[in-house]
């Protein structure tokens, strides 16, 4: 939604969030080409004009909904700093980091046809995900549970490279114990 657009009322603010959670459901799964607009409008209980006056197009749809769970996860960073120590709030966004992008995989073909019509919906992708490792970082840093040298790229690197090694659900429990690793090497050891 551009920023110049008036808020949505509450419950077109809900329809729009029940789209878009039934769109990543179907976007991510194995047989994601085949999804019709119609059986996302259906499992989001709205009708299918509903779902064209938000996203007049498939790849707007598509766009919408990487960007949804891109801004779920960024989000999350300030609840998750507020509800736990700053060390475990950054080993919690770790986790829904892996979550988010087996999600992202998911989507990969839909992606790509939104990439094919022009749209770039990596354009703000990297900063939001920096901005978000930054802020855990440094509160962590600040109580001395990790290094204050750690470099924000080099661990989404690190993170991006568990989330390829933990494609499948059966290896979700290895991703859990390389996220641990990843957090040994964080901590402050002054």
């Amino acid at each position: 939604m551009a920023t110049s657009e008036r808020p949505l009322r509450a419950d077109a603010r809900r329809n729009r969030d029940r789209l878009l959670a039934a769109a990543v459901r179907a976007f991510a799964a194995p047989d994601s080409g085949e999804v019709t607009l119609e059986a996302i409008a259906r499992a989001a209980e709205v009708g299918i004009g509903t779902l064209y006056r938000h996203f007049p197009t498939r790849e707007a749809l598509i766009e919408a909904a990487y960007r949804s769970e891109l801004a779920r996860l960024c989000d999350a960073v300030p609840d998750l700093l507020a509800d736990q120590p700053p060390d475990q709030a950054l080993r919690t966004w770790m986790d829904r980091f892996v979550d988010y992008m087996t999600t992202k995989r998911g989507m990969a073909d839909a992606l790509r046809a939104v990439i094919a019509s022009g749209a770039n919906p990596y354009e703000q992708s990297r900063a939001r995900l920096l901005d978000a490792i930054t802020a855990l970082i440094a509160a962590a840093a600040a109580t001395g549970a990790v290094r204050p040298d750690v470099d924000p790229g080099d661990v989404l690197t690190g993170l991006s490279g568990v989330s390829l090694a933990a494609g499948a659900p059966e290896q979700r429990e290895q991703a859990g114990r390389l996220l641990d690793l990843i957090m040994d090497g964080l901590r402050y050891r002054g």
